[in-house]
């Protein structure tokens, strides 16, 4: 698929569900949202019709995201059908990590190629006052049991809301310690995310290099999204962006979405 822009649309992100386990504080209320019906929601037969047709059409990469997919039941049986769909070549999951560990054993079944793990701190404080639940530590299990297979790649994704510069530098050392790429993802001013100071790219990586030395951009694209990363000398894993405020990158999309009720 070729837009009008010339972009190659070759990636579909589906949202399976608009539910979520946590209420994290740029994202939702305290009380939450309404959710929508199962009757509203696409069925996973739709989706699959879906994938299909997108497969027919180019699209060749499939990104599980919600709310949090791992709470629609038979999410991991979904992926394994969408995987097993010809054109298919890669299927991917984002998720918060808290239903990980207890799901990771049916979704390597499922062949899927890719994590990517939603954590903004590692300090369990900080943590439930972000998301106001108190789960860092089942999260953090979900990232230790997906780091016994080295074949589904790793990231963790991290909205710099926690203010103290210590988070960055703290989230970033995963990269250090485990072969994981660890992107930050700017805040966009929209939403609840207006109500929070933003931190950009440049000011994100003058804090890492005071604590880690030379940050080296490389040209090596982790993934089928605009993230583009650094290098540190001594990490196992790259620091990515996504600079959507800072670094524009609309002339690089390659992605269409869809919502958990089929838009």
């Amino acid at each position: 698929m070729i837009d009008k822009y010339g972009r190659e649309i070759d990636y579909l992100r589906i949202s399976l569900t608009d539910r979520c386990n946590l209420r994290c504080i740029y994202c939702m209320p305290e009380e939450g949202v309404k959710s929508l019906s199962h009757a509203e929601i696409l069925t996973y037969d739709e989706i699959l019709r879906i994938c299909r047709c997108a497969a027919d059409l180019g699209i060749r990469k499939i990104k599980l995201t919600g709310g949090e997919p791992l709470v629609r039941k038979g999410c991991a049986s979904l992926a394994k059908q969408i995987k097993a769909i010809p054109g298919i070549e890669k299927v991917t999951l984002t998720t918060n990590g808290i239903l990980l560990a207890e799901q990771l054993d049916a979704l390597l079944d499922a062949g899927i190629d890719a994590i990517n793990i939603s954590l903004d701190t590692l300090n369990a404080a900080e943590f439930a006052k972000v998301t106001r639940r108190e789960s860092l530590d089942r999260v953090l299990e979900g990232i230790q049991a997906a780091l016994q297979y080295p074949q589904i790649g790793l990231k963790i994704n991290c909205v710099p809301v926690v203010e103290e510069q210590e988070n960055l530098v703290s989230i970033a050392r995963l990269a250090k310690q485990y072969p994981i790429h660890v992107r930050f993802i700017e805040m966009m001013p929209i939403g609840y995310g207006k109500d929070f100071q933003f931190r950009g790219e440049s000011e994100i990586c003058e804090i890492l290099e005071k604590a880690y030395g030379r940050m080296t951009p490389i040209k090596e694209r982790y993934g089928n999204g605009p993230c583009h990363y650094y290098k540190i000398e001594e990490f196992q894993g790259k620091i990515g962006f996504i600079s959507a405020m800072t670094h524009k990158f609309c002339d690089q999309c390659n992605r269409v979405r869809m919502t958990a009720e089929g838009f």
